[in-house]
């Protein structure tokens, strides 16, 4: 496929592969940009941006509901886009494809309600022949990052409140996985989006991303991935606003009175979708020890069941990691918790690419595999004794962007969602539950800023004040 530069489709001598995780099959090609396309884009974009900013709300709305409906009539050809370049099934790819036209359509819907207020400059003596208002203005010029596990909506998180906005946008995909966003770049124009307003610039990101993030002319950097990549935008970026979602350790406390049988289906799902590559994936889990055995046995049984191989095999419960590096790294991080004294209760192995689902008990707080994000399919079980243990454990990690809890009790459900350390508290469910209009972010290590359609255009925008002196209307 060519790259979105300028405004045109281009390729490039220098290509990067762009392979099937599952067995490295090749499935296409993508230039590899350099550092004079950046250039190119940094122009094209910083004019493009009074294309953008001139568009009507009404024009932004069609092109994005339009946009949303190109994805829908082409639904299986996301999806299976989806599963071939990354690590999902193919029916957790068509799960994505759907949350996407999702979040076009309320990026259109969300376009329509950008609105400012009055402000009631008379509040203060001085003010009584004041009017006035404020309204929202495009901040300018938005880089959008985003990350390989969610290859498709996570781009329509960032491209569809920037269009929404009124801004125009510089997209940098993940290197693995950059054919969903060219396909959806492609949606875009069919669309009917003014040209230069959105590129999609394919490369590594160590020739692209510092000359990218450091330019004066990007206004904003929205970017979904490491904590230690985040660290360094930040550094880099300069004078300018920075989103960040930079991942978790996801902890839930499942309490004696739950219903068992419900938290250990909905868990093993929680820490299994797309092979543990989640950034809301179930992590640890701390279970009340009066009934610690019977969910332990339980999720247990229900991991050993997941079937894992091919993605594209409808019956597949999980496929391979993004790449065989990364379920060496998960294996190696397994093995670390096992020789401090953790207990593997199944999985641990590896193939290529392919981590078998992994359940570990008593881990260590010392090992990585507990303090660190895993991205991966392994997770911890710990029993605890008293609820307050279990939220300080819960909290005791630098990362907070969702927590669950498990209860029958309405009392022992606030305590959670009130003592959990979190963006979201997610009850009687796993954390790997997101809903696209909801705000979504982090507190500590997991992120600055919220995403969420009508959050993320709240931060892609900017407070115009308009204040008029009329002498003689007080």
């Amino acid at each position: 496929m060519k790259m979105l530069l300028g405004h045109e489709w281009v390729d490039r001598s220098d290509t990067i592969d762009v392979r099937d995780p599952f067995d490295n099959s090749l499935i296409d090609t993508v230039p590899s940009a350099n550092a004079e396309d950046v250039q190119i884009a940094l122009v094209t974009a910083y004019a493009a941006r009074e294309t953008a900013r001139k568009m009507t709300t009404y024009e932004r709305s069609q092109v994005l509901l339009k946009t949303a409906s190109i994805v829908a009539d082409n639904l299986e050809d996301f999806a299976r886009t989806i599963a071939r370049e990354g690590s999902k099934t193919i029916n957790e790819a068509r799960g994505e494809a759907r949350r996407t036209v999702n979040t076009l359509t309320i990026s259109g819907e969300e376009a329509k309600r950008l609105t400012g207020e009055t402000i009631p400059f008379d509040s203060f003596p001085g003010g009584e022949v004041r009017r006035g208002y404020f309204e929202r203005v495009p901040i300018g010029v938005v880089l959008a990052i985003p990350p390989f596990h969610d290859p498709l909506n996570l781009v329509a998180h960032k491209l569809g409140p920037a269009i929404a906005g009124g801004n125009s946008v510089i997209l940098k995909p993940a290197t693995v996985t950059p054919l969903s966003a060219l396909k959806l770049t492609e949606a875009f124009i069919e669309a009917g989006l003014p040209a230069g307003v959105l590129q999609c610039l394919t490369g590594h990101g160590a020739i692209l991303g510092d000359a990218l993030v450091s330019d004066k002319r990007v206004r904003m950097v929205s970017f979904t991935g490491g904590l230690e990549a985040g660290e360094h935008i930040a550094n880099r970026a300069g004078l300018k606003k920075i989103g960040m979602e930079l991942g978790s350790n996801s902890p839930v406390i499942v309490w004696k009175d739950s219903d068992l049988e419900w938290a250990a289906e909905t868990c093993v799902s929680g820490a299994f979708w797309a092979a543990g590559q989640n950034c809301i994936g179930v992590q640890r889990i701390y279970i009340h020890r009066d009934v610690y055995d019977r969910f332990r046995n339980d999720f247990v049984a229900r991991t050993k069941a997941y079937t894992i191989g091919d993605k594209m095999d409808e019956t597949t419960n999980m496929g391979p990691m993004i790449t065989e590096a990364e379920a060496k790294r998960v294996e190696s991080w397994v093995a670390e918790a096992v020789e401090i004294g953790a207990t593997v209760l199944t999985g641990g192995g590896r193939t290529g690419a392919l981590m078998e689902p992994t359940v570990l008990e008593n881990v260590p707080e010392n090992a990585t595999i507990h303090h660190s994000e895993v991205f991966g399919p392994a997770v911890n079980l710990y029993p605890v004794d008293d609820l307050d243990e279990a939220i300080a454990k819960a909290n005791s990690v630098d990362f907070g962007l969702h927590s669950a809890g498990f209860s029958n009790d309405l009392t022992i459900c606030h305590r959670m969602a009130e003592g959990l350390d979190s963006g979201s508290v997610i009850i009687n469910d796993s954390t790997d539950y997101r809903l696209d209009s909801m705000p979504f972010g982090g507190v500590k290590n997991s992120g600055l800023g919220k995403e969420g359609i009508r959050f993320s255009l709240a931060e892609m925008t900017e407070p115009k004040v308009v204040c008029w002196y009329l002498p003689g209307v007080g």
